[in-house]
């Protein structure tokens, strides 16, 4: 059975921990499929892990349509998530609207993410009243390394703490159906995923949230230097088949992320 956004919030009301990965392809949206992942997000972190660029800015709307294509041809099960690459729609709503438009109508996603907190809100909201699942993004946020100033963890401090807290609510207030979050303290993410309705799916926040998220070639060792969240399944499988489905096991009986992969 397809996974849809009821599926997901039942499995947050219901304590099921949702397991999801990145895909740029249709071969290995294949695999991910057969492993049965929930949630399948085509990120522009392709800009990294396909494209060889140092940050994801590079990335354009064109690009993510035609990976997003192509992932969606491997798909029978997953909710698929395509991101709004940078610029893409952080100048208005109306430009949000335009390029999720392209991503679920030529890249065939059932759902867009964006970077951002309460600055966004006002084109989340306009995105939901017209029909367009949005995924929000808080925490290290990709698109704005260089404002950040490399990637760091983020939500440290108390002032920063209350900032993302409030910014988690403002997004669920605007609509959004989904929250990642990435690279904060697992005591912070542990308060956001209980104040929220909506489920929570964190990459390097520890185990608290709803889900778990990481960059497919992390998860397989293909990075010589991978982040402190990341864990390569690959090293106790014989094949990829193996070592997704042992991913989305460790995910479901909690066992991934540990307290090596979090921050305090």
């Amino acid at each position: 059975m397809a996974v849809t956004l009821d599926t997901l919030r039942k499995m947050k009301q219901a304590g099921e921990r949702i397991a999801a990965l990145t895909a740029y392809d249709f071969s290995f949206a294949r695999l991910l499929d057969a492993a049965a992942v929930d949630l399948v997000l085509v990120g522009d972190s392709l800009g990294n892990v396909i494209q060889g660029h140092a940050t994801t800015v590079p990335v354009t709307v064109d690009e993510m349509v035609y990976h997003t294509r192509c992932v969606a041809r491997g798909l029978e099960r997953p909710l698929l998530v395509a991101d709004l690459p940078f610029l893409s729609y952080q100048e208005s709503p109306q430009q949000a609207l335009h390029s999720a438009g392209r991503l679920m109508k030529e890249g065939f996603a059932h759902m867009v993410k964006l970077e951002g907190g309460a600055a966004m809100a006002p084109a989340v909201r306009f995105l939901v009243e017209r029909g367009v699942p949005v995924c929000g993004h808080l925490g290290l946020t990709p698109q704005s390394v260089h404002q950040l100033g490399g990637y760091k963890v983020q939500g440290r401090g108390e002032a920063a703490a209350q900032r993302l807290h409030t910014d988690a609510l403002t997004l669920q207030a605007a609509g959004a159906a989904l929250l990642v979050l990435e690279a904060i303290p697992r005591a912070l993410a542990a308060q956001v995923t209980q104040a929220l309705d909506i489920p929570t799916i964190g990459i390097g926040a520890g185990a608290a949230c709803d889900g778990q998220v990481l960059v497919l070639q992390d998860a397989l060792g293909m990075n010589p230097a991978p982040a402190r969240f990341v864990r390569n399944f690959l090293l106790d499988h014989d094949d990829l088949g193996a070592a997704l489905a042992a991913y989305v096991q460790a995910v479901r009986e909690g066992s991934f992320p540990g307290p090596e992969h979090g921050y305090d």
